[in-house]
């Protein structure tokens, strides 16, 4: 039930986060400024991955779960979250400093826009923006607190007050400052986040206050685990960079093309991936703080299983409805039929690995349970290598930047396989068998799916009713197809046995 409420929250989400880019591609298009605003906004994004929301949660949460098993009180959680905090803003202080004096170097060497104004753009834009690490970063810190004492909704519903923001301050200021409303709804997002999850926070007992004792053995630990997942989080972050800067060297319109493909395959691995990893991650932290390694296979188990059920589906109808989709949420105005068919053959491409990069994510997070932070890091190298070698090929073939999201699936595909085989060896046995049945189960209920998606979209194709992207009669559309795609797949489970549904239904 917690699981399906954290899904719901984030549906939320993802659906404003849509709204949001939709009203950037209205106001200013799928390229020139919005490729600009796509490939800046990227740089303080990877950075929160490194100290907020990724590497540091990861660390903090097993930490702090460890902690309270210990020590239920909460004396000894409350201090380290202090001093993490603390720790966080001495990073982070002089960091955006340095980000607001050396903004044109760092830009030249992230970003490769051929347009002198575009880089003199970016360069102001990462100047305004920047600071949103600050505020983002304390905001994890208070999603890790809630999580790990099994709060779950609030911390869930905060991203959704940074769409609001963002779309609001866009429609109230881009007439007089254009793309720089956008900056002001991104720091305004930042502060709400905080605002919106304190008083839970304070609730608990816990405090903003800074604290620099940093000796204690529970912070050691966090910054002992951090610094492998510093590094494993930065080799994904400079390849995501590296993809934003090959794209920016294509085809106008293909870092836009990227972002916005991003957002859609974002959704089911948001809404189904995250939500399964935001509940099992802290319950994976005490089991193996209890060393209980029953419940550790068991839990690693059913969220595969949930992962498979899941995202499977969620690939296929990208793969059949990529163009309708997109089509529907961002054509219109300013963004025109060329810009929705580049971003859905993206989209097309990352669809490929959706389940990989789903799996991957979640054995990595089980990994950090384990408190065992070289193994993913070790993955992650090699994973990131394949990542740009192949990118480095397919962006100069006919592919192009389709060709940079093909290199992504392809190399998160083979880290799930190395990450199957050395949970495999860690455990003894991680059930198999039944990972094996509900794959069989899935596949065999894709096939009615496959098969709807197919005439459908080739009877409604006929008179090139898709053309026109956003309308009334395309959201019908849509909303038939995905209505019919969720009986056939909840049909399908249930008629297969896909446990994880056909339990939900009785």
């Amino acid at each position: 039930m917690v699981s399906l409420l954290v899904m719901l929250c984030t549906l939320s989400s993802r659906l404003l986060g849509f709204m949001r880019i939709a009203v950037i591609g209205a106001l200013f298009g799928a390229s020139g400024t919005a490729d600009v605003w796509n490939a800046v906004f990227t740089i303080p994004n990877n950075f929160r991955k490194l100290l907020a929301e990724g590497a540091f949660s990861s660390a903090f949460i097993p930490a702090l779960s460890m902690s309270l098993v210990k020590n239920p009180v909460g004396e000894a959680a409350r201090k380290i979250t202090r001093n993490v905090i603390t720790f966080q803003l001495l990073i982070l202080v002089p960091l955006i400093m340095l980000a607001l004096f050396f903004a044109r170097p760092i830009i030249g060497v992230l970003l490769s826009f051929p347009e002198a104004e575009k880089m003199e753009l970016s360069t102001l834009l990462f100047r305004w923006i920047f600071g949103y690490l600050a505020f983002i970063s304390v905001s994890a810190v208070l999603v890790a607190v809630l999580n790990s004492h099994n709060i779950f909704i609030i911390p869930a519903l905060t991203p959704i007050l940074f769409s609001l923001s963002v779309i609001f301050s866009t429609l109230l200021f881009y007439r007089r400052i254009g793309i720089f409303s956008m900056a002001i709804g991104v720091l305004m997002g930042g502060i709400l986040q905080i605002l919106f999850q304190l008083p839970l926070f304070l609730k608990q007992g816990y405090d903003l206050k800074l604290d620099f004792g940093f000796r204690n053995n529970e912070f050691k630990r966090i910054l002992h685990n951090w610094l492998p997942l510093l590094l494993s989080s930065s080799i994904f972050a400079i390849t995501q960079q590296i993809a934003v800067l090959f794209a920016s060297g294509l085809e106008d319109g293909s870092t836009s093309a990227l972002s916005n493909a991003l957002v859609f395959f974002q959704l089911p691995f948001g809404i189904f991936s995250i939500s399964i990893i935001t509940v099992l991650f802290p319950r994976m932290s005490r089991q193996a703080a209890a060393e209980d390694n029953n419940g550790l296979i068991e839990s690693l188990n059913y969220g595969l299983r949930f992962i498979f059920a899941l995202l499977i589906p969620a690939a296929i109808i990208y793969l059949f409805m990529s163009r309708e989709i997109i089509g529907l949420a961002l054509q219109r105005i300013n963004f025109t039929e060329e810009n929705t068919l580049m971003a859905s053959m993206v989209l097309k491409g990352y669809s490929l690995g959706l389940f990989s990069l789903g799996a991957f994510t979640f054995f990595q997070r089980f990994f950090y349970a384990l408190q065992d932070f070289k193994t993913p890091l070790k993955i992650a190298l090699l994973v990131s290598i394949i990542d740009i070698l192949l990118s480095l090929w397919l962006k100069e073939t006919t592919l192009r930047v389709v060709g940079l999201a093909i290199a992504n699936s392809l190399a998160f595909s083979v880290g799930l396989l190395i990450f199957f085989i050395t949970a495999k060896k860690r455990l003894g046995t991680i059930k198999g068998g039944l990972l094996l049945n509900t794959l069989k189960r899935v596949g065999f209920s894709m096939i009615p799916l496959s098969v709807f998606l197919y005439f459908y979209l080739k009877i409604t194709g006929v008179h090139g009713l898709w053309v026109q992207g956003s309308s009334w009669q395309n959201l019908l559309l849509v909303t038939i197809a995905m209505g019919v795609s969720l009986l056939l797949v909840t049909a399908m489970y249930y008629l297969t046995g896909v446990e994880m549904i056909r339990k939900k239904i009785k």
